[in-house]
């Protein structure tokens, strides 16, 4: 009787310490409000001055990644959890102890999980991030009508393209199944992630506030200390005192990134440029031939690329200048930039211009 009442008491417990589906999915959109409002700062500093801060935005996906590497690696060995959880006061529970013997959190969690956190804290949401921006660049290349040659690659591309969605669906629904069960008590994870990494999430108990909030002593802090193991102290100190200041600063900035997050959002821009943008200006009333596609000499103008007439002519949207179709593509698709003013551009800033006909004839 003693070791079923035991047994009970355990199982009331492991329930007990569930966070609730709100919670887990709050925590969740935490780090997906952060990467915005990181790329939007980046994108800032870069229009201001495109010479110098060019090679943050074309490898923000790559520093955005060590940055959260470092981030997550600090908390999930400080912690037992990653940045998002432990800033909603949960923790990572191994899933092959039992409650009783579970360490505090300030431990962090044994190597094999901790290993397995990490690689799918950090590494599954790039490879997800660069797989979207393949799958969008190959639609753009499909949309523009530049077709690769016919060639086993090409046949790769088209399968990956109509593969993915259906890839992507499935990946969701399962999300969304095992949200469901963890609603109804069915499951001890919401996300196929945390079963992958052998772990579950649980409330932090009293005693792990009181371990993480008290400052451990520095180890090895004699005279007998090498210059590897200091080197090693100060990178943890640093990292410690830097996630420490994210952790305050988003307990301040949490609402204010939400706000970005809506600011900034494709469907609140629309509403806004609907509200706040001119209206179009009506076309000449008198179409000149002398004026329109011509220049001042009444010449064709040439495409600062190839320096010869444009054929096709294609507008940058973010700087203006025009060119020959097939020279900007190529060189946007190459260095995602304007090729005069070194500003970041996109296949999707784009504009084909069409000229009269009367006027097309040079």
């Amino acid at each position: 009787m003693a070791q079923r009442a035991a047994h009970l008491t355990t199982v009331v417990a492991d329930l007990d310490d569930r966070p609730s589906i709100f919670e887990v999915i709050a925590q969740e959109s935490l780090m997906e409000t952060v990467r915005p409002a990181l790329e939007h700062a980046i994108k800032v500093l870069v229009d201001a001055n495109p010479a110098r801060y060019c090679f943050l935005w074309k490898w923000f996906d790559e520093i955005y990644t060590v940055l959260n590497l470092l981030l997550q690696h600090h908390f999930l060995s400080q912690a037992s959890a990653s940045f998002a959880e432990n800033f909603y006061g949960m923790k990572r529970m191994s899933l092959r102890r039992p409650l009783v013997s579970q360490p505090p959190a300030s431990q962090g969690l044994p190597k094999k999980q901790h290993l397995y956190s990490l690689l799918l804290l950090v590494l599954f949401p790039y490879i997800r991030t660069k797989l979207e921006k393949f799958a969008s660049r190959l639609r753009e290349e499909d949309d523009y009508a530049i077709h690769l040659s016919a060639s086993p690659k090409k046949k790769f591309y088209k399968a990956f393209l109509a593969a993915y969605p259906f890839v992507s669906m499935t990946w969701e629904g399962w999300i969304f199944s095992q949200q469901l069960l963890y609603v109804f008590g069915r499951t001890k994870h919401h996300s196929p992630l945390l079963k992958l990494a052998g772990v579950r999430l649980a409330y932090l108990t009293a005693d792990d506030i009181r371990a993480l909030e008290s400052v451990p002593p520095s180890p090895g802090s004699g005279l007998h200390q090498s210059c590897s193991e200091k080197l090693k102290l100060f990178l943890n100190q640093t990292i410690g005192k830097v996630a420490s200041s994210l952790s305050t600063g988003l307990s301040v900035g949490v609402f204010f990134m939400q706000f970005l997050s809506w600011w900034y959002s494709s469907e609140n821009q629309d509403t806004i440029k609907s509200l706040t943008s001119l209206p179009t200006p009506p076309p000449p009333v008198h179409l000149d031939q002398q004026n329109s596609p011509l220049d001042v000499h009444g010449q064709m103008p040439l495409c600062p690329l190839c320096h010869k007439f444009c054929s096709n002519d294609t507008a940058l949207a973010t700087s203006g200048y025009v060119f020959c179709y097939r020279c900007v593509y190529t060189y946007v698709k190459l260095h995602q930039r304007c090729p005069l003013t070194g500003y970041p551009t996109e296949l999707q800033h784009l504009i084909k211009l069409y000229c009269p006909e009367s006027a097309s004839d040079h």
